[in-house]
C-alpha cells in the first residue's frame, strides 16, 4: 500500500481471514457479573474519597486564570 506521500505504508496480512466476533463471550456471565460488581465497589469507594488539596488548588488557579483577560486579546474601548 502507498500512502499519500508515496511511501509504503503498513500492510494487512493477505492470507488471514478477517477476525470475526465469537458467538460466546470470552468470559461466562457469572465471571462478568463478579468483575462488574468488584469494579462498581472499587469505584464507589473511590468516589467517597476526599479531593486532594493540590487538585482543589489547581482548579482554583485555573478558574482565576480563566477569569483574567489575557494580554494577547484585543482590548475593547
Amino acid at each position: 500500500m502507498i500512502d499519500s506521500k508515496g511511501m509504503p505504508g503498513p500492510r494487512a496480512p493477505q492470507d488471514q481471514p478477517p477476525a470475526s466476533e465469537p458467538d460466546q463471550p470470552a468470559l461466562d456471565r457469572n465471571v462478568q457479573g463478579r468483575i462488574g460488581s468488584h469494579l462498581r465497589a472499587m469505584y464507589d469507594d473511590l468516589m467517597q474519597q476526599p479531593i486532594p488539596d493540590r487538585f482543589i488548588d489547581l482548579l482554583a488557579n485555573l478558574e482565576r486564570a480563566a477569569d483574567k483577560p489575557s494580554e494577547t486579546s484585543p482590548k475593547t474601548s
